[in-house]
């Protein structure tokens, strides 16, 4: 009976430390690859960069890899965190340093090539391509359809589909930001980034408008803007020319 205890104990024993080193494996493997920093908006450097590659390695960047933690660095921060049940606050800490080294063991420094400047997430809008999609990403789909659906859900499908016509027209004009992430969080802009709406799963009539959108269709009519009469409170939003109303929405320029 004593020797059955001695080896039942060597064996929970094995097990802790094994664990325990697996566990202190993919510390040190993270710690290796950034630094002790925590990164946020104003960060830059070498940990930002390898931050960067890694988001765009898994597809959740898609503009240049420069080392400068900016707004859209921060956008795809917070959409990783959130898919992989972090804390979607675009603060990059030893969590998020590790969760992100453990998805993306077979990135390469290599992969960290910055994009043509033709491409969307840089070079002025007048390069930008005007057909294959507008050269957006799944991610892109995807975050739009996020907002279709935070924005418009319970409007008539021909309302939600003007509602991702109006990201995409505010994606061509020089007045906004050049990517869809920057245009869907550009602060202020939208209702569902403030409360918190566009981290809802959209449904499948919501990734419609988008294609639909992405497709031609446009019910606003070339609108960059729209509101809800009964509920905006900005009294600036009143002054744009109205174009048409499309269920609760008046959309206008």
């Amino acid at each position: 009976m004593r020797n059955r205890l001695i080896v039942v104990t060597s064996i929970i024993v094995l097990l802790l430390f094994g664990s325990f080193s697996l566990l202190r494996g993919e510390h040190r493997g993270a710690t290796e690859t950034f630094s002790n920093a925590t990164l946020k908006v104003g960060s830059s450097g070498q940990d930002v960069y390898e931050l960067q590659g890694r988001l765009t390695h898994l597809g959740y960047f898609n503009g240049p890899i420069d080392g400068k933690f900016g707004p859209d660095t921060k956008n795809a921060v917070t959409w990783f965190q959130w898919k992989f049940g972090l804390k979607s606050d675009g603060v990059v800490g030893a969590k998020t340093k590790l969760k992100l080294w453990e998805a993306t063991k077979a990135w390469a420094p290599s992969e960290t090539t910055s994009p043509p400047a033709s491409n969307t997430g840089s070079g002025s809008k007048e390069n930008m391509p005007t057909s294959n999609r507008l050269n957006l990403t799944e991610n892109d789909l995807k975050i739009m359809a996020n907002a279709v659906y935070g924005e418009s859900r319970g409007e008539p499908y021909e309302g939600q589909v003007a509602v991702a016509a109006v990201i995409l027209n505010r994606l061509k004009s020089p007045s906004f930001p050049n990517t869809i992430y920057g245009v869907i969080f550009q602060p202020g802009a939208f209702t569902a980034v403030a409360d918190g709406q566009i981290w809802l799963t959209p449904n499948a009539k919501a990734r419609e408008a988008v294609e639909d959108a992405l497709n031609g269709m446009d019910p606003s009519g070339g609108c960059i803007y729209y509101f809800n009469p009964d509920t905006a409170t900005s009294k600036w939003i009143w002054t744009r020319t109205q174009i048409k109303t499309i269920g609760k929405h008046i959309f206008c320029i």
